[in-house]
């Protein structure tokens, strides 16, 4: 059985419980140590001024816990509303939440534990160092706590725009590499790969649905030379897998070691950014659609997304997106693998945005900025398919507007959405003056 993946669950709690623990145990450990081997040592406060500190120091970390962490969570449940569900799951992954949870839990059951010690059969010194670790600890979790209002900061739209651009543009780096830019190239439809031999092996998922997160290349390779065999994926990465579904076919003459093959497939209840280049595209899409929706009504935010959309659509088009086949060193086919085509990237990054930003005039106007920009500065083999795109934006604009003057303001380029005018060509529009005067600041130039 393919394993979904739960590796970010349990760090989740393991980290905070190691915390816990670790404090316990330092707490009972440090102040016998320290009698021990340093009897003479002390914090020069007496007993009931160190358990003011160590009460004072629970009891308000115990608080701020339960308040810090109350409004991180409506914050995230209002960005899961307001942007979209699946970002909940990164955010609350963040190595920067366990570890603060951990620091303060950590401050909290340290102190508690020292807070035993004072004062215990009659002894008057307070062991300095015992006493000081809570001091240092409760530092640490300032400075936790600064790093966690930093961290919800990134619910700002902004920054989560620039959050998700930033992982699809990684995953774009390491998967892609730059498109041969000699006439022609890619300009054809991906040809069928050559006959790969009989099926002997077909690897079906058991268990509940499933999204395919990664696929291990190398050890497939690897399995798949041994056995001089071919190995063909049936499903891409980021598809959802239900019972009996095919996940890969053995092309040769011998099957493969079962559990190796289930080993490479690696399986999850979440899309990832890993090996999935669209999830970048599908989450930034989920932004601007849901921004467009009547509840919100926030055009602005769609905006912003279609610009890193574009620069994500930029990057990838200027990228040999026909990685499906995997080769060895001798040259021999090992790996075939189901991947998106430009085409697709196109559809997933245009279609929704369109359709549900249909009657916004700064939406369509953004959406037409992108594609022109993409027909200007991608290779002559990827134009086809933005024009195609382009036109289908211009008759959803034509259906959609039906005044003259909105349907003039609805097809003019502009990057801003509404800020910043061009014509179709792409030319600003002639600056108006009077009598021939300029207009305050200069003369706008006209090629943009």
């Amino acid at each position: 059985m393919v394993r979904p993946r739960h590796g970010s669950d349990l760090r989740s709690m393991a980290i905070p419980l190691a915390y816990a623990t670790g404090a316990v145990l330092l707490g009972m450990a440090l102040p016998r140590l320290e009698t021990h081997y340093l009897p003479h040592s002390s914090a020069l406060i007496g007993p009931e001024a160190a358990l003011a500190i160590g009460s004072s120091i629970a009891s308000g970390m115990m608080a701020l816990t339960g308040i810090v962490f109350s409004l991180a969570f409506v914050m995230v449940q209002f960005s899961a509303t307001a942007y979209s569900p699946r970002l909940v799951l990164w955010l609350a992954r963040s190595p920067v939440i366990n570890h603060s949870i951990g620091v303060f839990t950590a401050t909290f059951l340290y102190a508690i534990a020292a807070l035993a010690w004072v004062g215990r059969a009659g002894s008057v010194p307070v062991p300095f160092v015992t006493a000081w670790v809570q001091v240092l600890l409760l530092l640490v979790s300032v400075v936790f706590f600064a790093r966690l209002v930093d961290r919800v900061g990134m619910l700002q739209i902004g920054r989560v725009l620039a959050f998700i651009g930033d992982r699809g543009r990684e995953i774009v780096d390491v998967l892609y590499q730059p498109l041969d830019p000699s006439p022609g190239s890619g300009a054809h439809a991906r040809e069928a790969p050559p006959p790969l031999g009989p099926v002997v092996q077909e690897l079906q998922h058991r268990g509940t649905p499933a999204a395919l997160e990664a696929v291990d290349v190398s050890l497939l390779q690897q399995l798949a030379a041994r056995s001089d065999a071919v190995i063909a994926m049936a499903v891409g990465v980021g598809d959802t897998v239900m019972e009996g579904i095919p996940l890969l076919r053995v092309h040769g003459l011998t099957a493969l070691s079962e559990e190796r093959l289930r080993d490479a497939v690696t399986l999850g209840r979440e899309r990832t950014f890993e090996q999935d280049p669209k999830y970048a595209i599908r989450l930034l899409v989920d932004v601007g659609i849901k921004a467009l929706s009547p509840a919100i009504n926030d055009p602005t935010t769609a905006v912003q997304a279609l610009d890193q959309i574009g620069d994500l659509l930029l990057r990838l088009g200027r990228s040999d997106l026909d990685v499906g086949g995997r080769i060895e060193a001798s040259g021999r086919l090992r790996l075939v693998m189901i991947v998106p085509s430009w085409e697709d990237f196109l559809g997933l990054a245009i279609d929704e945005i369109r359709f549900y930003g249909a009657t916004s005039i700064q939406v369509m106007r953004r959406l037409r900025a992108v594609l022109q920009d993409l027909h200007a500065q991608l290779p002559v083999a990827r134009q086809p398919a933005v024009a195609v795109h382009l036109e289908r934006v211009d008759r959803t604009i034509e259906r959609n507007f039906v005044d003259a003057d909105d349907l003039r303001d609805a097809r003019t380029t502009d990057r801003q959405g509404l800020g910043l005018s061009r014509t179709s060509e792409g030319r600003s529009p002639a600056p108006c003056s009077t009598e021939g005067a300029a207009p305050a600041g200069g003369t706008r130039p006209a090629e943009r």
